[in-house]
């Protein structure tokens, strides 16, 4: 008979099967890979993979008829489990079978239709091939039948499971206030008692039966190996690890993180294995009764299990050492709830041995009862401590205006006002009389803190670890920047995306194992199942999406981003500069070249999901509408930048004027083009505004830029002469080309002044405006020298007062 365990223990069990149920999720997980590739697969798929579905459907009906009778809890999980790995391996046998009968097809396809004059040999090959067909359908029908019954028989499980439970939360017996609840456990004492005298008298007679005279050497050994074990290792291995994480660890962040993992690991392990040392060194020399065995085992899970508890708050709390903490908790904090934690580990270390030594002893239902009576007692008292002293530390950091405890107040005291009421429903229905509703309800909340103490440090050492890892300074981040031309802000976003990713996982695993133990979701077994079905994947629209086909869908997408990659540094380096080309004409040919390449990898991506080119075209063509309405200006800006990709009527570094705005085409892309300003800002404008608009393009038949200058002078001047000053100035300044030469023309004489109108040309029109200024500033100059009156009114207005007569 196997011990049961309280609700919230029996996650501790699950180790002790751990390794069994990992390799059952390893097989739900890569079933549907490993079947079609073994040896006997290759040489006979079909006999190979009909007899695995003769198997499972043989452990199918072993488990339905196992179901027949009463079951216990641990009986029901292996039946659970065993249902899981025949649906595994019927499902698996059924998708390769599939496989097979493609082949047949596709052979039965090749032969063509039956005629009425074909070879004998032709015909004997369609039969042979018509009958594969015929048995192979059979057997994938076999199998999916299997899986359905497989299903069925999980639910049937998970619902006996369930009706379980409520019935214990919701039976009620007398209440322990009441004289009839004491009178049925001492009327049941004596009768406890002398079982409990013949387990320890059956236990004793074995161990003299079997003591031979000589010294149990094996039992001092373990002994003594699982008290060394238990503390003087346990403390040299922490410290030894801490010394470790102070010398080589990366960064304090990762060094706190590691810190508080290897106390938990090491805090579990060491006590664990000191205590299975213990019970192995009874059963080496043979002193261990066999009634016995079952309580021993108990006591090695009320070990390990206690000792992860006090292990993982004192990893949270860090009181001895407040410098590797990892929560935002005080001194004062820790130094108060880590004797709570210790009651909570050694509270648990009791409940399991109390409840494993009713159950094996078999007493009566009455004690059994007062029993979790008293365990949901002090569960809950325990409890109610816990909240008292978290509410007499935020009155004092209230008192004093701490700042971090104003901001987490709301989020606590919630928290602490949702316990409480649990705590005070869970005492009322205690005494009541709903003993297994008390008890459930004080060992969910004992083991949500403890789980959610756990799942908080490997929240922060995932992120710590991840981001601190991938990072651009780290020596992964210099490898992939330096050897894979990876941008360092990709590192970053990838180690984001990875803490983020494994962090959401941990909380969904978390979900799961708290309310597991309590008859909920069928535990973690249930997970591995759906983890399992997930890896076959799921039939939509004819493509079979799974992980695997995700995966690989992936990995071709990044394995052609690579190579475009590739291509696109020998085609910017080494080909496009040793054409003719300029730098726009290279980067039209660079961006349609891009474009192009990552589309052929997105398609190839596609192709290795299964997605064909008439599926694409498919999808394409059903877009069509919404593309042609919802998306119409981005539509149009692409095809306008391809369209200023060929044709080229504006290339990077032409000089443009879009209507009021004057600047540099800096960079031309498929939606827009950016053009820099005078004033260093920067113009984003859509192609199709370049395409559908005027556009000023100063640069592009010609590279020059051109000076006009325009004044009169009074018609009694010079014009010689101030034609000569203009030359002259333009000849002063080195901006001005003297091929082609400047011109300076009479353009008018009008309203008694001369009309000048002079032109120079400038290597571009960049240096137009600079150059214009310096010519006037010269001619202002010698026009002032000379007396030459300039300007461009005609006409000069004069003040004649009456009594003056004109001039």
């Amino acid at each position: 008979m196997r011990p049961r365990f309280p609700a919230f223990l029996q996650p501790v069990s699950v180790s002790v099967t751990l390794l069994h149920r990992l390799a059952l999720a390893l097989f739900l997980l890569l079933a549907p890979c490993l079947l079609p590739t073994t040896p006997a697969a290759a040489q006979s798929p079909i006999a190979t993979l009909s007899g695995q579905l003769s198997q499972a459907e043989a452990d199918l009906h072993a488990v339905d008829r196992a179901l027949d009778t009463r079951l216990d809890d641990d009986d029901r999980d292996t039946q659970r489990t065993k249902a899981l790995a025949a649906q595994a391996a019927a499902t698996a046998a059924a998708t390769a079978l599939e496989d097979q009968l493609k082949l047949v097809d596709a052979r039965l396809g090749g032969l063509g239709a039956a005629t009425a004059n074909e070879a004998p040999d032709i015909r004997r090959e369609r039969a042979n091939l018509n009958r594969q067909r015929a048995a192979i359908d059979a057997t994938i029908k076999r199998g999916r039948l299997a899986g359905v019954e497989a299903q069925q028989l999980v639910d049937e499980i998970d619902r006996s499971k369930a009706e379980q439970f409520n019935e214990t939360i919701s039976a009620r017996v007398a209440s322990p206030l009441s004289p009839g609840f004491w009178h049925a456990v001492f009327t049941a004492i004596p009768r406890d008692m002398r079982r409990v005298e013949l387990f320890l008298t059956q236990g004793t007679t074995q161990i003299r039966a079997q003591w031979r005279g000589g010294f149990p050497w094996q039992a001092l050994l373990g002994t003594v190996l699982g008290l060394a074990l238990a503390m003087p290792i346990r403390l040299a291995v922490q410290r030894l690890g801490q010394r470790h994480l102070i010398d080589g660890a990366p960064g304090h962040r990762v060094r706190r993180s590691a810190n508080a993992l290897w106390r938990v690991l090491i805090g579990t392990l060491a006590p664990l294995l000191g205590a299975t040392f213990f019970v192995q060194g009874l059963r080496w020399s043979g002193l261990l009764p066999d009634r016995w065995g079952d309580l021993l085992d108990a006591l090695v899970l009320a070990v390990g299990f206690g000792s992860f508890t006090a292990s993982v708050s004192g990893a949270v709390l860090m009181r001895t050492q407040p410098s590797w903490r990892i929560a935002p908790l005080d001194d004062e904090t820790a130094t108060r709830l880590r004797p709570l934690s210790w009651v909570l580990a050694v509270l648990a270390f009791l409940s399991i041995l109390a409840t494993a030594t009713i159950r094996i002893v078999g007493v009566s239902a009455a004690l059994n009862v007062a029993t979790q009576a008293g365990e949901a007692l002090l569960h809950l008292l325990l409890i109610a401590a816990f909240l008292f002293a978290i509410g007499r530390l935020r009155a004092d950091r209230a008192a004093r205006d701490d700042a971090v405890s104003q901001s987490t107040s709301a989020g606590l005291g919630a928290a602490t006002l949702l316990a409480w009421i649990l705590v005070g429903v869970a005492l009322i229905a205690l005494l009541l009389g709903y003993i297994g509703f008390s008890l459930i309800v004080a060992q969910f909340i004992a083991w949500a803190t403890v789980l959610g103490s756990a799942v908080y440090l490997l929240l922060v050492a995932v992120d710590d670890i991840a981001t601190s890892v991938f990072t651009r300074d780290s020596r992964v981040g210099i490898m992939l920047t330096r050897a894979l031309g990876v941008r360092g802000s990709a590192v970053d976003q990838f180690g984001l995306l990875l803490s983020g990713s494994l962090r959401i996982a941990l909380v969904i695993v978390a979900l799961v194992m708290l309310v597991s133990p309590f008859g909920a979701g069928g535990g973690v077994d249930t997970l591995f199942g759906r983890l399992g079905a997930l890896a076959k994947g799921i039939q939509f629209g004819g493509i079979a999406i799974s992980p695997g086909t995700i995966l690989r869908g992936i990995v071709a997408l990044f394995l052609g981003l690579a190579l475009v990659r590739l291509f696109m540094r020998w085609l910017e380096t080494r080909y496009l500069p040793a054409t003719d080309l300029d730098g726009s004409g290279r980067n039209s040919v660079s961006l349609v070249a891009r474009y192009v390449g990552v589309a052929l990898a997105v398609v190839w991506s596609l192709a290795s999901l299964g997605i064909g080119m008439e599926r694409i075209a498919l999808l394409l063509s059903a877009l069509s509408v919404g593309i042609g309405f919802g998306l119409q200006a981005i539509t149009s800006n692409f095809v306008s930048g391809l369209i200023l990709l060929a044709e080229r009527p504006i290339k990077i570094g032409d000089l443009i004027r879009v209507g009021l705005d004057e600047g540099d085409v800096k960079r031309i892309s498929v939606r827009s083009t950016e053009i820099e300003l005078a004033d260093h800002s920067t113009l984003i404008v859509p192609n199709s505004e370049l395409i559908t608009k005027s556009v000023l393009n100063k640069t592009l038949a010609s590279p020059l830029g051109r000076i006009q200058i325009q004044f009169s002078v009074p018609l009694g001047s010079d014009a010689e002469a101030v034609r000569g000053i203009v030359l002259d100035a333009f000849t002063a300044e080195e901006a001005v080309l003297a091929d082609p030469a400047p011109a300076v023309f009479i353009d008018a004489i009008t309203d008694g002044r001369i009309l000048f109108n002079a032109f120079a040309h400038v290597a571009t029109p960049r240096a137009a405006y600079g150059a214009r200024s310096n010519v006037f500033m010269m001619l202002l100059a010698r026009f002032r020298e000379q007396g030459i009156d300039i300007g461009t009114i005609p006409q000069r207005l004069e003040l004649i007062r009456p009594d003056q007569p004109p001039a």
